[in-house]
């Protein structure tokens, strides 16, 4: 064992190579195409495939072959059983040092009973996806939750076709903005309880870690702004997105979020993630 982990933390000392696991890891449990892992990382196709076939080689990542493509994913237990042989080494088995990751409370306990969970969902301009999931959860969820979206890139206003969808469904969008991630960020930053992604792009960014290490979730929508032909077959595509979003977040409402600990939470809202096949 000694000599597999010295091997990966070997492949792992490059610094690309640990990108890219970072990348797989964050995108979990997807599996993401060799194209889309270079085009986040701006590695050429060679030197990707070079990078990839050295961690499959210790074992760090899966390939699994979709039709004519190949993907990827990470070898979760065989990351956890790194970890795991770090830590024993580390702290020769004494809980004051290492706890065990697996006894977590559940989100209803460590005094937050009274409070709405906080929820912030990301996409990268902050003018459609993000602001529908916003304005659902805050419809469907009332006063249980407090909502907010950014963009990582936002756009100086909403989308137009977005905001006429909202208005057909009897949402108030009076208030709505595009907002950037970073009024979220930094040390004064309030913790939230969830964070979603809704586009592949925003998940695929190396984002500094949130405070208080709220459950995340990729939620990966195809992008309506991106979609052509004719006026009509554009506002189906937001109205598409809508429709699937909300599908995704009353499922959500729904989960018994103050009775589960956050590995459970967890584990609920990947599976929510692949409720249905979304790239964009």
């Amino acid at each position: 064992m000694e000599s597999v982990i010295s091997s990966r933390l070997a492949i792992l000392g490059h610094p690309q190579r640990l990108a890219i696991l970072r990348l797989l890891i964050r995108r979990y449990p997807d599996r993401l195409p060799a194209g889309e892992i270079a085009e986040a990382l701006a590695l050429k196709a060679s030197t990707l495939s070079a990078y990839l076939a050295a961690l499959m080689q210790v074992g760090l990542v899966t390939q699994e072959r979709a039709g004519t493509s190949l993907l990827y994913a990470p070898d979760m237990s065989a990351v956890r059983g790194t970890f795991d042989y770090l830590l024993l080494e580390c702290c020769r088995g004494r809980p004051d040092l290492c706890p065990p990751s697996g006894q977590l409370p559940a989100l209803g306990e460590s005094g937050m009973t009274d409070r709405p969970f906080r929820v912030l969902f990301v996409c990268t301009g902050n003018s459609a996806r993000s602001i529908f999931a916003e304005c659902l959860l805050r419809d469907l969820g009332g006063d249980r939750f407090e909502v907010h979206s950014a963009g990582t890139r936002p756009r100086s206003e909403l989308h137009p076709f977005a905001v006429r969808v909202l208005q057909d469904k009897g949402h108030d969008v009076s208030s709505l903005r595009a907002k950037n991630v970073a009024e979220y960020q930094g040390p004064d930053a309030v913790p939230f309880d969830f964070v979603f992604t809704v586009c592949n792009r925003a998940a695929n960014e190396d984002c500094p870690p949130w405070r208080g290490q709220p459950v995340s979730g990729h939620w990966g929508m195809p992008d309506p702004v991106r979609a052509e032909g004719t006026e009509a077959e554009r506002a189906l595509a937001f109205q598409e997105v809508y429709g699937a979003l909300r599908n995704r977040i009353a499922a959500f409402v729904a989960l018994p979020l103050r009775e589960l600990d956050a590995l459970s939470l967890q584990g609920a809202v990947d599976a929510l993630g692949r409720t249905k096949e979304s790239t964009e």
